[in-house]
């Protein structure tokens, strides 16, 4: 089938699809919260409010869908901007959003930086972003192709790359159902920049040209210090042992609260929510447990008749992972794929897992080869092997010391990253691999 043709039906198909695209959105804004703005002029590449940039400050454009991409992409926005670079952040979510103005409010405010929707991937709103951004280059971040968007990268001129891709067996299942249109997108990618070398060897199989095994920038996060030492300043003050469950997912709160209620008294938990629409949720789960709690958005103190604090705070994970003693990272007690446990190991946490951890497959399996994580079949298990850690303070601080020196090792992946754009100089010359 010819290119235009394919990537036509794939554009009338995504036109069907679209309203029940924007009520599945809608809905989740109704339980997020936050600004979405799904029928917005910018979401269809109108960017009015948007002065587009200067001719000499053509930014680097770094998307990072959701809040996780952001979060992932950190390093490398960090690295450009310290290279003095102008960057243009685009999200899909609104709590990508919020945490991409968050982390970089001081890039932003100084002008080095600015957010954008990015529009959904038709023809003319993708061509419009182009053409009123004038990227020098674009970096995806781990998986989001878009057939329309890439192509009109290519005709506008703007190299776009994938950076820390993971590539599933089921993203490759589902890139061969849609045949020549991901091939086409992968193929006209500038670079592909995987995390692993099955990663790699998956996108080379979906029609990516060479791809690079760059790492995963979750790797290089520096968690900032203050944050860090609050924690671990609340910890020794309270003098009791304290299990983070980090990132707890629809169909997993359930389970660990009846872990909890088990679980010896003088014991506290950090119950974290991945979500905001959930914290009330995981409270009234809580309330009917008859467990004693206080919720961290309201700064209840953690006495000694407190089983479990509710995490129902944004922005605040390095300061949840410093104050515990082990972390169990949920996300992976419900086939849901698991949720970043590198955050915590780079906090010097020891980390347990679930069974379901297809998101960070070789970091999980990594992590426990390294002796920086243990494996649980359910959160009952999970709990129990939080237990026996803290009883044994010699095991604990093994997992640290391997915890740190795991994400030492795998660190370097922005650096390479950046290497492998074509930046030019960072007063806006075009480099040769421009």
């Amino acid at each position: 089938m010819p290119a235009g043709l394919s990537r036509s039906l794939y554009t009338l198909a995504l036109a069907l699809a679209a309203p029940f695209l924007w009520f599945w959105m809608a809905r989740r804004a109704r339980r997020a919260g936050g600004r979405w703005e799904i029928l917005s002029p910018a979401r269809f590449g109108r960017y009015g409010a948007h002065a587009p940039p200067a001719a000499a400050a053509r930014p680097v454009w770094v998307h990072a869908v959701s809040l996780g991409e952001t979060r992932a992409a950190q390093p490398l926005v960090q690295a450009l901007l310290d290279d003095g670079r102008p960057v243009l952040l685009t999200h899909t979510t609104a709590t990508g959003r919020a945490e991409g103005a968050r982390l970089f409010a001081e890039a932003a405010a100084a002008g080095r930086l600015q957010q954008a929707w990015l529009p959904y991937d038709f023809p003319g709103p993708a061509r419009r972003f182009l053409r009123h951004f004038r990227p020098r280059c674009g970096v995806l971040i781990e998986r989001e192709v878009w057939p329309n968007l890439l192509a009109a990268a290519r005709a506008e001129g703007v190299p776009v790359s994938l950076a820390s891709a993971r590539f599933s067996e089921a993203a490759l299942r589902q890139a061969r159902r849609l045949g020549r249109v991901m091939r086409d997108a992968l193929a006209g990618l500038h670079a592909v920049l995987a995390q692993t070398g099955d990663d790699a060897r998956r996108l080379a199989e979906a029609g990516a040209r060479a791809p690079q095994v760059a790492g995963n920038l979750k790797f290089d996060l520096e968690l900032p210090e203050a944050p860090l030492q609050a924690g671990r300043a609340w910890r020794r003050a309270l003098a009791r042992p304290v299990v983070a469950i980090a990132s707890t997912r629809e169909g997993e709160d359930a389970a660990f609260v009846e872990a909890i209620g088990a679980a010896p008294a003088q014991v506290l938990f950090l119950l974290i929510p991945r979500h905001p629409q959930r914290f009330d949720e995981a409270a009234g789960r809580l309330e009917r447990a008859g467990l004693p709690h206080v919720r961290r958005s309201q700064g209840g103190a953690a006495g000694p008749e407190v089983r479990v604090v509710l995490g129902d705070t944004l922005g605040e994970m390095p300061f949840y992972y410093a104050a515990c003693d082990v972390a169990i990272v949920a996300g992976s007690f419900a086939p849901l794929g698991g949720q970043n446990l590198i955050e915590a190991s780079a906090a010097g946490a020891p980390v347990i897992v679930g069974p379901h951890t297809r998101n960070f497959e070789q970091a999980a399996a990594d992590a426990i080869e390294a002796g920086a994580a243990l494996r649980a079949p359910d959160a009952a298990a999970a709990v129990a092997q939080a237990l026996r850690l803290l009883e044994d303070p010699a095991a604990r601080q093994a997992m640290r010391e391997a915890a740190r020196d795991w994400v030492g090792r795998h660190a370097g992946a922005a650096r390479r990253t950046l290497a492998a754009l074509p930046l030019g100089d960072a007063h806006g010359r075009a480099g040769p691999g421009a």
